[in-house]
This record gives C-alpha cells, structure tokens and sequence, in this order.
C-alpha cells in the first residue's frame, strides 16, 4: 500500500545504492505504469492478440546445472 511507504523504505534502497534521483526515478516510472495500468482496466482494453503467455525458460547454464543437480 503507498500509505505504508516511508522514510526506512528509501533508506533501505540507498542501503542498495540508489540515490535520491534514482529512488524519484523509480517512483515516477512505477506510478506511471500503475496509472496507466488502471486507465487500460477502466476502459476495457484487451491484451493485443500477438502478446500471447509465454512459458519461462532458463537459460541453458541454469537448465544444465539442474540436470547435473549442482
């Protein structure tokens, strides 16, 4: 919930090394995509027909390391 978002939330993120313009930057980019994503809801807009789900496939290293069981 943003209601719940505060001060130890940015320390913990400068903590990560993001910087005050990084942390605005991520707040801007993810509010808009909220916003946008709300708009897109409350107008109907269907997924484009091509945007089909796709299955997650790791990357080879990773499917070789569960097959050796490493």
């Amino acid at each position: 919930m943003p209601s719940t978002v505060g001060q130890e939330d940015a320390e913990a993120l400068r903590g990560h090394g993001l910087d005050d313009a990084a942390i605005h930057d991520a707040i801007q980019v993810i509010s808009y995509f909220n916003y946008i994503n709300r708009i897109a809801e409350g107008v109907g807009t269907d997924r484009e027909p091509e945007w089909k789900p796709r299955s997650y496939e790791p990357p080879a290293e990773e499917r070789a390391d569960r097959r050796s069981g490493a």
